[in-house]
């Protein structure tokens, strides 16, 4: 489980080969599941969807949504706020992602909404 609570299964890391600048990992979102909202602090991310719909909505307020599909790539820009949210209520999504820094979760910080949003 991650902080964003959804469940990791951990590839490539600093802790798991060695890895300098680079970790890898699959992530699974249950159906009707959604990560917590966060942030990466001081690193890129990029996703690519094996299966699923996934609504990734992104900024201050979480303001600003894309739907992604199996076969999709998405960025995620250093310390932008986003949270994933699973389309289905009947079918998990999977993806791939990737993230210049070697480490899992140790850069990861939670994301409180602004008062009123």
């Amino acid at each position: 489980m991650t902080r964003q609570r959804l469940p990791y299964y951990i590839g490539i890391s600093g802790n798991t080969v060695g890895a300098l600048g680079l970790s890898m990992h699959m992530v699974l979102i249950p159906p009707g599941g959604r990560a917590e909202p966060h942030k990466h602090i001081g690193y890129e991310t990029g996703i690519y969807v094996l299966e699923g719909r996934v609504c990734t909505r992104w900024g201050e307020s979480l303001e600003h949504e894309v739907v992604s599909e199996a076969g999709d790539f998405l960025f995620i820009p250093p310390g932008v706020p986003h949270e994933a949210i699973n389309l289905s209520t009947t079918e998990r999504a999977r993806a791939i992602v990737a993230r210049n820094d070697p480490a899992e979760q140790d850069k990861v910080e939670p994301h409180v909404r602004p008062e009123g949003t």
